[in-house]
């Protein structure tokens, strides 16, 4: 088995993954099992078509101590409250005050809209 070196790590979310995983089957025509289990569950759950978009303007609200992670976990559940956004951030050790969570799920549900 050839030896795998990572050169970098980047949080992604989960319509960034269906790019990488349409590019990988279009590259090697198929998919292995996982990769293909993993197209099926994100047919079901990608929401976005314009996820980037999102992304920067959450991460433009300048949200101290919010790094990438936490925006791309934003993008997958597009939390529209507080209390849900709260309960999304809740598996993280960050705290965000309640102007920058109204700013977040603010900026969330004027995306929806839009879409």
């Amino acid at each position: 088995m050839a030896d795998t070196k990572i050169l970098s790590e980047k949080p992604i979310d989960i319509n960034e993954l269906k790019v990488e995983l349409e590019k990988i089957k279009k590259r090697d025509k198929e998919l292995n099992f996982r990769a293909t289990r993993t197209e099926e569950y994100i047919q079901s759950f990608a929401a976005l078509k314009n996820s980037p978009k999102l992304y920067k303007e959450i991460d433009d609200l300048k949200v101290p101590r919010l790094k990438d992670q936490h925006i791309a976990k934003i993008i997958d559940i597009l939390p529209t409250t507080l209390e849900d956004l709260r309960m999304v951030l809740k598996a993280y050790p960050i705290t965000v005050n309640n102007e920058n969570l109204k700013k977040i799920a603010d900026t969330v549900n004027k995306f929806i809209a839009e879409k």
